[in-house]
Formats: C-alpha cells, sequence, structure tokens
C-alpha cells in the first residue's frame, strides 16, 4: 500500500514555492486501480476520524476546520458527505456560504465566516468560504462596489495583496489559539465539469442542482484558473497550507481527503481527559450505588 504521507505530501502546495495548476493531473488516481481497490480504506479512515472525533471532543483543546474550494461540479457535497459519514452530527457543522446579505456587506469581508469558526471540540466545515472573496470577486470586480469600500475605485495588484494578508495573519491567529486548519482545493477537469453538467441536466434526479450560471462562469474557467493559482501561491502556508486533490474520479477525492484528515487529527495527540483523585472517588461511589441497587 502506498505512504499516506509521500502522497499527501504530492498533493501539498509547498509554502514560499510557487505552483502551477497545469503540472496536477486532475485524473490522477495513484497506485489505486478502482474505486473498489480503494473503498475497504476509505472505510476504514470514516472510523478512524469517528473515533478521533471522540478524543477531539472530550479534550476540548483544539478545534478542526476544513475549507473546501473548487470550481462548480468539483464533488465538494459528496466529499463532505463521504468522508463525514461516520461522525457524530453533534460535534460538527456545515457551513456554505452564499451570495452576502446586505448585513454580511456592511461588515469587512471577513466578519460573515468568522462568526461562523467552530468552537474547541468540534469540527467546523466551509463549503466555500472567505476565500470567495479573492476568487469571485476578483473575476467579477464589480461586485466589490457593494461592499462600499472607502476611498475604492478599483483593485490593484495591492488589493488583493491585501486581502492575502489579511486571511494569512487570521488564520495564523486561529491556529495559535487551537484551530487546526485544512484547506483542500478540488482540481476538477474542464472536460469532467462538463460531463458532471450533462449529468445534472439529463438525470431528472440531478435537475434541481443545476443553475444557468454555472454555464456564466464556465465561460470564465481560465480566469478562475488563474484566481486560485494566485490564491494558493500567496496563502498556502506553514500555519495552513493548501492541498490540491484531484477531483477527476470522486471516490479517489474522498480517499484522499480522509487520508489527510485522519492523519491532521492523528498528529494532535489528542487523549481523552485525566481524571482527578475526586473524580475517581465520586465513579467508585457511583459504582457501589448502582450495584446495591439504589
Amino acid at each position: 500500500m502506498m505512504s499516506n504521507r509521500m502522497k499527501t505530501k504530492s498533493m501539498m502546495a509547498t509554502p514560499g514555492k510557487r505552483i502551477r495548476l497545469k503540472y496536477f493531473d486532475p485524473a490522477f488516481k495513484g497506485k489505486y486501480e478502482s474505486q473498489a481497490h480503494a473503498q475497504s480504506k476509505l472505510e476504514a479512515n470514516v472510523q478512524r476520524v469517528a473515533k478521533y472525533q471522540d478524543l477531539l471532543g472530550s479534550s476540548n483543546s483544539y478545534a478542526l476546520l476544513l475549507i473546501l474550494q473548487a470550481m462548480d461540479a468539483a464533488g465538494k457535497d459528496g466529499t463532505i458527505k463521504h468522508v463525514m459519514s461516520g461522525v457524530n452530527p453533534e460535534g460538527c457543522e456545515v457551513f456554505s456560504f452564499k451570495q452576502p446579505s446586505q448585513h454580511e456587506l456592511d461588515h469587512d469581508f471577513l466578519w460573515r465566516t468568522y462568526r461562523e469558526l467552530p468552537e474547541r471540540g468540534r469540527i467546523g466545515i466551509f463549503n466555500r468560504s472567505y476565500y470567495e472573496e479573492v476568487l469571485i470577486v476578483r473575476v467579477h470586480p464589480d461586485l466589490l462596489s457593494q461592499e462600499r469600500l472607502p476611498g475604492f475605485k478599483r483593485p490593484s495588484n495591492k488589493f488583493w495583496l491585501d486581502r492575502f494578508e489579511s486571511i494569512n495573519d487570521v488564520e495564523r491567529h486561529l491556529v495559535c489559539n487551537g484551530t487546526m486548519i485544512l484547506k483542500f482545493f478540488l482540481h476538477v477537469s474542464k472536460e469532467e465539469q462538463e460531463k458532471r453538467l450533462l449529468a445534472r441536466l439529463e438525470d431528472p434526479g440531478k435537475n434541481w442542482k443545476f443553475s444557468e450560471a454555472d454555464l456564466h462562469e464556465r465561460h470564465r474557467w481560465d480566469d478562475y484558473m488563474a484566481a486560485y493559482e494566485d490564491m494558493i501561491n500567496h496563502t498556502s502556508t506553514q500555519h495552513a497550507p493548501w492541498y490540491i486533490i484531484p477531483a477527476d474520479h470522486k471516490w479517489f477525492t474522498h480517499l484522499t481527503v480522509s487520508d489527510i484528515v485522519v492523519d491532521t487529527l492523528k498528529s494532535m495527540n489528542l487523549k481523552y481527559p485525566k481524571l482527578t483523585d475526586a473524580q475517581r472517588a465520586q465513579i467508585e461511589l457511583a459504582k457501589e450505588t448502582l450495584q446495591r441497587g439504589k
């Protein structure tokens, strides 16, 4: 079996080193021949995530934040569903950030996501995130007029660099205070996206997923790839690196993300809280009381 460490390291955007997305193969599936070949490992990972979640909640020292960004139909929803299928819903929350409301636009661009961060002991998942503010807003800069930024006329290169710096500062602060951050860019090819969008049109059970906006954004594919590439190069840091996950094979996406989540939870060295002498005495007394039938 291939080494998890080697596989995930090859998918990490090395902090301080510029990447080109064209050198990352969206159809890569490692040494796995098929979904059946990888299924048993995914199932084992799901169970391990559940075990570590219990430790995460009981130790109450860390939080885990997963951020997923991708083009339409790359498989964000399915990845969340499969990787997190074994967790206790009480300890995990998923937030999807759509078009901001007027109330949200009256605050800084990080505000609406910051207030949804997971507490210690919990897992939070951002299906899209504050990174939309350097992605869709960059491809459609006219959206910035809604934010009513003081003295703003049009975005310059410094404007985007300042936003990257703000994001890096916030993530550094979160990590220093116990929130582990995993960032996944699900890298789907334009050809595979076409197949999945067509499937939404041809299958009545998937028609509800289709939006005309998907086609409009697809026409800006090259602009989005440039925006993603610049975002990754400026915000893949030592404390919160980006992982570029091949997404043409959904099962491989699920397996790879689960590998990284498991490895990260394992690295926290989570343990159940140690009981004090007084707590142990209370437990013994409770056992005696129950055994006497009282």
